[in-house]
């Protein structure tokens, strides 16, 4: 394959990957929910200090990252 088209080709998935990325932060807050703010994040105020953990935003952007990576790795065979 022509190395000038793969470069081509990569260059126009991670621009789709950057417009999907710019679109949701755009977006973000007109959806029904807010990542870092799911319910099962732990949030403990104390006095004068808050310990904040989210464990589920972790396994939800986890799961995503993983099933893209799959795909892309999948998409290249």
């Amino acid at each position: 394959m022509d190395p000038f088209r793969e470069l081509g080709r990569s260059l126009l998935f991670f621009g789709a990957l950057l417009l999907l990325v710019g679109a949701f932060l755009y977006f973000g807050n007109k959806l029904p929910f807010r990542l870092g703010k799911l319910p099962g994040d732990i949030v403990h105020r104390g006095e004068h200090t808050t310990f904040y953990f989210p464990i589920v935003t972790c396994l939800v952007l986890s799961v995503a990252l993983s099933l893209l990576f799959w795909l892309i790795s999948h998409l290249r065979r």
